[in-house]
């Protein structure tokens, strides 16, 4: 996986393995800040959970028929931030992802915060698909792991109710 210190493309850069970074735009709430008005930290996890989620969306597929129909899930087994500046209430956040590494059963994405060209956040996380039951690895059911592989292939931002 690419070091976070290099990670500094611009939204909508051409880069992931599937072609192209994935772009989902997040509106800073009052409940998202501290009482400075700033980003509580552990809340850009959110942002990014929220993105990675639109992007298997665009990808097509639905997680909760994926868990009724295969009993698989995805969750996230680690992640690493690095913090670079600040968002404010009311700032339009724009959250790029990129997948890093498809493997058998897991997924590295990088993802970045950014706002009107500055790079807020960088991210590494590693979601793993797991037997819903068990709660161990399972492989990527291969008809997703082809959808993965693809990449997004809507554009969601028509229908978004993300930033109003």
């Amino acid at each position: 996986m690419r070091g976070m210190e290099n990670c500094t493309s611009k939204p909508d850069e051409e880069s992931s393995p599937a072609g192209r970074d994935f772009t989902w735009p997040v509106r800073v709430y009052y409940e998202d800040t501290d009482a400075g008005g700033i980003v509580f930290y552990a809340n850009y996890l959110k942002f990014f959970e929220r993105a990675r989620t639109e992007w298997l969306r665009a990808c097509g597929v639905d997680q909760r028929r994926l868990a009724e129909e295969t009993g698989v899930l995805f969750v996230v087994r680690s992640t690493a931030l690095d913090y670079r500046a600040p968002a404010r209430l009311d700032e339009v956040v724009t959250t790029v992802s990129r997948v890093e590494k498809l493997g058998r059963a897991s997924v590295d994405f990088m993802q970045e915060a950014w706002r009107d060209g500055t790079l807020l956040v960088t991210g590494v996380i590693r979601v793993a698909c797991v037997d819903g039951r068990a709660m161990r690895p399972a492989p990527i059911p291969a008809h997703v792991h082809a959808a993965l592989q693809r990449g997004p292939q809507k554009d969601l931002h028509a229908v978004s109710t993300a930033v109003q």
